[in-house]
C-alpha cells in the first residue's frame, strides 16, 4: 500500500505511537470532566489464549489483553487508558491514571466488573459519586458457539458511594468507544490475523488512536457552534490537529 518497507511502518508506529502516549499524558491533565464512564475491551496478543504455550501463561503480552478506557460523557474526551490484564492491580492503576488527570469531583458508571469496588474506593475515597451498571445475560443454547457476548436482557443501576444522579448512570458512550476502536484499529477485530504480536506495538496503535480520536477528529456531537475535537470541548485545544501534526511528535 505504502511502497515502503514492512519494519519501517512498524519503527514509525512505535516512533509516533511512544510520542503520542507522552504528549497526551503530559496535556491530558486538569480536565473538567463531570460525567464519567468506564469500560474494559478484549483484544489478544502473540496468540488465542488457548494456543499461548506454557512457558509463557501467565504473562502480559501473551493471550488475552485488555484496554481499559475512559470517557467524559459531555466532551467525549478519552482522557485515560491502559493496556493490560483484567484484574484488581490494573484496575487500581487505572482508577489512579484516572484520578490524576481530574479537576474536581465527577460521577462515575462503569461495568459490573467487582475489582472496580476495591480501585475506585481505594483512589477517590468518597470523593465521588460511583455506580455501576450491572448487565444480566440470557442464556444461549450450549451447541451455538458466539463470538459476542449473549444477549443482553437487563441493566441494573447500583449506587456504591455518593449520590449519582440516576438519570445519568450510564455506559452507553464507553461502550459505544468500544465500537470505534474496533472500527478503527483491525488489532481489536474479534477474528482478525492482524494482532500485535508484540504488547508494546498493540500500546503504541492504541496511544495513535486516540491520539487522532482526541485531537484531530472533530466529533459530530460537538458542531455546535463550530466543529470542534473533544480537547477542544474541554479547554485543552484550540484547534483540530492534522495527521502532519501527528506525525511531527515524534520529531
Amino acid at each position: 500500500m505504502t511502497d515502503t518497507a514492512k519494519w519501517t511502518v512498524i519503527r514509525l508506529l512505535a516512533s509516533v505511537g511512544a510520542a503520542c502516549a507522552e504528549y497526551q499524558n503530559e496535556h491530558l491533565r486538569n480536565l473538567p470532566c463531570h460525567l464519567v464512564q468506564c469500560d474494559e475491551i478484549w483484544s489478544f496478543c502473540y496468540a488465542k489464549q488457548k494456543n499461548v504455550p506454557e512457558d509463557k501463561q501467565g504473562r502480559l503480552g501473551y493471550g488475552d489483553v485488555w484496554a481499559w478506557t475512559a470517557i467524559d460523557a459531555d466532551t467525549k474526551l478519552v482522557p485515560s487508558w491502559l493496556i493490560g490484564l483484567r484484574d484488581a492491580g490494573y484496575a487500581f492503576r487505572f482508577m489512579r491514571d484516572l484520578q490524576s488527570r481530574l479537576a474536581n469531583r465527577v460521577q462515575l458508571t462503569t461495568g459490573g466488573h467487582k475489582v472496580y469496588l476495591n480501585a475506585v474506593e481505594d483512589v477517590f475515597g468518597a470523593n465521588i459519586d460511583y455506580a455501576m451498571l450491572v448487565k444480566l445475560y440470557g442464556q444461549e443454547p450450549e451447541s451455538e458457539t458466539r463470538y459476542s457476548p449473549a444477549k443482553c436482557i437487563a441493566a441494573e443501576p447500583r449506587v456504591i458511594t455518593g449520590y449519582p444522579d440516576s438519570s445519568k448512570i450510564s455506559t452507553s458512550f464507553a461502550e459505544r468507544q468500544n465500537l470505534t476502536m474496533r472500527m478503527s484499529m483491525r488489532r481489536f477485530t474479534r477474528l482478525t490475523n492482524a494482532f500485535s504480536k508484540k504488547v508494546e506495538n498493540l500500546e503504541h496503535a492504541v496511544s495513535l488512536h486516540f491520539m487522532y480520536y482526541n485531537f484531530a477528529r472533530p466529533h459530530k456531537t460537538l458542531a455546535n457552534p463550530y466543529p470542534r475535537t473533544p480537547p477542544m470541548a474541554a479547554g485543552v485545544s484550540d484547534h483540530i490537529w492534522t495527521i502532519e501534526e501527528i506525525v511531527k511528535l515524534a520529531d
